[in-house]
């Protein structure tokens, strides 16, 4: 499991140059990004090296954040991977909500980030099926 920085912004030029602008200025290095917008607002999904830092300073900076647990799992960066681990999340009738995907792992593997229904029943049913998936603080310093 790991935590996922979650902001709200308005859809507005320069909202997201903003929270960048802060989060670099703290210190905190982006690992993956993920951004869904409507026309008002987008939700800008964050993975980052210190989540519990991010959040306050986002919170100081007077962005509506929250915390969600997503969990990040390694799978081989070619034809299929993805659709290897859906097929056996399937099998094991896990949810997912939404998932953001990233490249260029140590041994050509790729990363998603899942968020899924219950947390708990995914990583017994990764570890019942081989799945890797990656812990807490190696994901926040890849």
């Amino acid at each position: 499991m790991a935590k996922q920085i979650s902001v709200f912004l308005e859809n507005k030029s320069g909202r997201l140059a903003h929270v960048t602008r802060v989060l670099g200025d703290a210190g905190i290095n982006i690992r993956a990004l993920s951004i869904a917008d409507t026309s008002d607002f987008g939700i800008l999904r964050l993975i980052v090296n210190d989540p519990v830092k991010a959040h306050k300073i986002l919170k100081e900076a007077g962005f509506t954040v929250s915390e969600t647990e997503v969990i990040a799992v390694r799978m081989p960066d070619s034809p299929g991977g993805l659709a290897a681990v859906l097929d056996q999340m399937s099998e094991e009738n896990l949810n997912i909500e939404y998932l953001y995907a990233f490249l260029g792992m140590s041994g050509g593997d790729a990363l998603v980030i899942f968020k899924v229904e219950d947390i708990k029943k995914a990583k017994v049913a990764f570890k019942k099926k081989g799945i890797k998936f990656v812990e807490e603080q190696e994901l926040y310093q890849l």
